[in-house]
């Protein structure tokens, strides 16, 4: 009976080793690494991006994601084409731009469908119009910024040039030269509106850059280069993003209470909360009938025909040549 005993007990810790082996070697599986080149410092409307430690959205599917902060989307472009970033978190103008120079880039994912860019200004200086910025000196948060590009669409659309006003840059959501009247207006997306609002800015006026071309505010771009070499670790990634949208959409309170502890800018849990729920509403293309990061071939081809028609860029683009989008092939099939 001993013996049946000690078998058993033997039997159990060496199913137990094997069990506790196999853990461990799952546990220590090899994890991929994507780099990210940000538009901005680490912010409160990215909080989905930032809350890996705590919610594992990308590490459960083996990815480890770093991302560097950028001044613009500009920049952005710039890292991913230098190496030093696998995935730019980028504007459209940047991608026209860049695009422009001849550069062989791919967009994979839209992250926000509409259009958040404006220009702001106080209401005593009455700049309700595009026209009204002529001779006006503007703040933009950097020259390669999509501030800057959303201000060039703006200036255009009043048959207005770079030329016919002095841009300034000012950084990242920084409205004090505006309230000091260093500026006359400033280009900023609609979070940047409402924490400047928090702040003391007081009545303005609102030039909406949607009212003139309502494209996407921001998209994942890469090197066709790495497209080819590195496919299904970009949808990998692509579907833990999604998720991670999902999660901040459904669930705006945790969100905000998360980035107080991860965003630069996550100090006022109630201020995170509006910024979120701007940002999310931007997320969505269609309330009725959305798929998140779906990219739109017909509204990024108009976008890069009007900046082709404006003269922003020489070429004319084939947008269709440009986007791959993973997440949803099937509708191509």
């Amino acid at each position: 009976m001993r013996k049946i005993v000690c078998m058993i007990l033997c039997t159990s810790f060496i199913l137990f080793a094997c069990s506790s082996s196999s853990e461990d070697a799952g546990n220590n599986k090899e994890t991929e690494k994507i780099t990210i080149a940000n538009w901005s410092k680490l912010i409160t409307e990215q909080t989905n991006l930032l809350v890996d430690e705590e919610k594992g959205f990308f590490s459960k599917k083996g990815l480890e994601v770093e991302i560097i902060p950028g001044n613009g989307g500009g920049d952005a472009i710039k890292n991913i084409l230098s190496g030093n970033a696998d995935i730019a978190f980028t504007d459209p103008g940047s991608l026209f731009f860049a695009l422009d120079q001849g550069e062989k880039l791919k967009v994979i994912y839209n992250i926000y469908p509409q259009n958040v860019f404006n220009i702001v200004s106080l209401k005593e200086n009455n700049l309700t119009r595009p026209e009204d910025l002529k001779g006006k000196t503007i703040g933009v948060y950097s020259l390669s910024s999509g501030t800057r590009q959303n201000l060039l669409i703006a200036l255009h659309q009043a048959g207005l040039t770079e030329n016919d006003v002095k841009i300034v840059e000012t950084g990242l959501l920084n409205f004090a030269p505006l309230i000091q009247g260093q500026v006359d207006a400033t280009a900023a997306t609609d979070t940047g509106l409402y924490t400047g609002q928090q702040k003391g800015l007081g009545e303005v006026d609102v030039i909406e850059v949607k009212d003139y071309l309502n494209m996407p505010s921001d998209v994942f771009v890469v090197t066709e280069k790495y497209y080819k070499e590195n496919e299904a670790l970009l949808k990998a990634f692509l579907q833990s993003y999604k998720e991670s949208a999902e999660w901040m959409i459904e669930n705006p309170n945790e969100a905000a209470e998360l980035a107080a502890e991860y965003a630069i800018d996550g100090q006022d849990t109630a201020m995170n909360l509006e910024i979120i729920k701007l940002r999310n509403k931007s997320s969505i293309y269609k309330e009725d009938d959305y798929r998140l990061g779906e990219v739109d071939p017909e509204v990024l081809q108009d976008a890069a025909d009007t900046y082709f028609e404006l003269g922003l860029i020489k070429k004319k683009l084939d947008m269709n040549e440009v986007i791959d989008d993973l997440l949803y092939e099937e509708r191509e099939n």
